[in-house]
Parts: structure tokens; sequence; C-alpha cells
């Protein structure tokens, strides 16, 4: 059984803000999803059995593109690569389906 905990945001830049400060150092490109109208993170929290996700979300949508995001600004631009060793980077993957997004998404819009 999958268990989520949600943790939402006013803005996806919040978001951005917030994997940027989990990111490992060396990692400066992150995925973020857009999908069904959310633009959200799942993080595992129990990576060993990958039954216990954090997703961090916002409504939303974001276009599928590389972005780079400025921390002290708070703000993105889209780019065609990863340039910068001193910039996060995330890539906007759309799918077409994910079930354990679907699966997060309804137990968020019962609660």
């Amino acid at each position: 059984m999958l268990n989520f905990e949600f943790e939402e945001f006013e803005s996806a830049e919040d978001i951005f803000l917030y994997m940027s400060t989990m990111a490992p150092p060396m990692k400066n490109i992150l995925p973020i999803n857009s999908y069904k109208e959310y633009i959200f993170s799942m993080i595992p929290l129990n990576p060993t059995t990958g039954d216990s996700y954090l997703v961090v979300y916002t409504k939303g949508k974001l276009e599928g593109k590389i972005l780079e995001f400025d921390m002290n600004l708070k703000k993105t631009r889209a780019v065609d690569m990863a340039e910068r060793a001193d910039k996060i980077y995330f890539v906007v993957l759309t799918p077409r389906r994910n079930t354990i997004a679907d699966k997060a998404i309804k137990e968020l819009k019962s609660t």
C-alpha cells in the first residue's frame, strides 16, 4: 500500500526553492513533474520499500523543458542545456500516465 504525505506551496518557484535546498552536493539537475494540472515532486520517505512518499506540490502546469533556477532571485528561465555547475536545473517531465501520481492526486482530493 502506498502512503503519501503532502506539502502544498503557493507557486512552482517555492517548490524549486524547496527542492534546491534538498539537492545533494554535486547534483544540479532535478526532476519535476507537470501532470494533470499539478506541478510536483515525489520524494521517497523510505527508499528501501518505496511505499511512502512526500509529495511537494502546487496547482499549475509547466511545459516540458529545462529550467535554470536562481535561488537568490527565486526566478527561472528556460535553457537548452545545463550550462553552469553553480546553478540548479529542473527537468520538467510531463508523463502521459503516472499511476503513482494518480493515486496521490486521488488521495489529495479526498482530504
